[in-house]
């Protein structure tokens, strides 16, 4: 492999920028060099929403023919936190005992810099021989709201005329050991607050109040108490979990007028958003009984993904197995990704590096686990063009 495309260096340059969301923290300025001395067209944007930090974003192209390998990722990183609690600075981009240590070790930067490095050794193997084309589409707001990032990227491309053939997305979702898992799809993601309104009154005296602490603990109950579904062919079942209880009352002797409680729901291909909200309205209303009850939905772009097996999906196990020996299982487990939004445009699949680590203090990766994963990319380029 050429020096340029070392997966080692890349990453450490990029680990040494501080791209916390929604900041850019010079990590897209990097790319954009690399890929540009590479031969790539590359764009920058920034797009905007009232209400959100502007983000700024990349797209680089190689090439104009078919197939069309998207390669996507996000060069934001989630806070250290005190830097003092870490082994190594967060942005010191460290080796230390064959592992190196960096906020976006594993998630995910360490996984862009071995498509970097992959796609760089491959373009270089290939030379005028290659007749496809291959792009990075990479965002700055993954850990944030995900609101300027990659669903604004993505269309702003698919207005340029961008078509894509299949896209592989680098988030860490290894369970313990490089080349275990690959991610076919994810559940879907909606947040609601469940709000019951009583009557405000001295605790001594009930007959005058209504709590709607006693309304909100019956509805809970109820929604915890029979699962939404059993699960679907491809997903586990979806779960509704509370979150937090608010009341807001710091007076001991008072019953407060109105109790609230947050919830998240994980769903699987069973419901969409209108169905899975006439189920829980539904179950909360049979139980409600003379309680005063309402939920407040906010607003999700996570919807459900997945990707049936097929060549494209053999052809990525193929790859992992030949680099590393090893089978992987496909799986639709964890939370929501920006796979969510490139369902829309193409098939897409998620295998990036071991996800232990992530968002924690140490954030760290093996150095041969980087090394590994590049081989892994350089196997999927040869099978997927070849």
């Amino acid at each position: 492999m050429q020096v340029g495309a070392d997966p080692i260096e890349i990453a450490r340059n990029l680990l040494r920028c501080p791209s916390v969301t929604p900041a850019e923290g010079g990590a897209l300025a990097y790319l954009g060099g690399v890929l540009s001395a590479a031969g790539f067209a590359v764009h920058r944007m920034t797009f905007s929403e009232p209400g959100a930090a502007d983000v700024e974003n990349l797209y680089a192209r190689f090439g104009g023919g078919e197939p069309h390998l998207m390669f996507a990722g996000h060069t934001d990183v989630v806070p250290p936190g005190d830097p003092k609690t870490w082994t190594h600075d967060p942005f010191a981009a460290q080796i230390s005992g064959g592992v190196l240590y960096g906020r976006g070790a594993v998630d995910m930067k360490g996984a862009i810099a071995c498509k970097v490095a992959a796609v760089l050794d491959f373009l270089a193997a290939k030379g005028p021989a290659f007749k496809g084309s291959i792009s990075f589409l990479i965002t700055g707001d993954e850990e944030g709201i995900a609101v300027n990032g990659t669903i604004k990227l993505l269309k702003w491309a698919a207005e340029r005329g961008e078509k894509f053939s299949h896209c592989i997305l680098g988030e860490p979702g290894n369970a313990s050991e490089l080349g275990d898992t690959i991610k076919l799809g994810r559940r879907g993601s909606q947040n609601g607050v469940l709000v019951v309104t009583g009557k405000q009154g001295h605790v001594a005296y009930p007959q005058r109040a209504d709590n709607p602490v006693r309304g909100l603990v019956k509805l809970m109950t109820a929604l915890m108490d029979e699962p939404l579904d059993k699960g679907s062919d491809h997903f586990d079942p979806s779960n509704l979990e509370f979150t937090s209880i608010d009341i807001g009352n710091p007076t001991v002797n008072l019953i407060p007028g109105e109790a609230r409680a947050r919830f998240n729901i994980r769903f699987n291909d069973c419901h969409n958003y209108a169905s899975l909200k006439t189920l829980v309205e539904k179950r909360a209303g049979a139980a409600a009984g003379k309680a005063r009850w309402r939920i407040d939905w906010e607003p999700s772009n996570a919807d459900v993904f997945y990707t049936a097996p097929g060549e494209f999906t053999d052809r990525v196990v193929g790859a992992i197995v030949e680099a590393i020996g090893r089978k992987p299982e496909l799986s639709t487990s964890g939370g929501t990704s920006d796979a969510r939004f490139i369902k829309d445009y193409c098939p897409v699949v998620e295998f990036g590096l071991v996800g232990t680590t992530m968002h924690a203090v140490d954030e760290r990766v093996p150095v041969a686990d980087l090394q590994k994963l590049t081989a892994v990319y350089r196997k999927i380029l040869d099978k997927y063009f070849g």
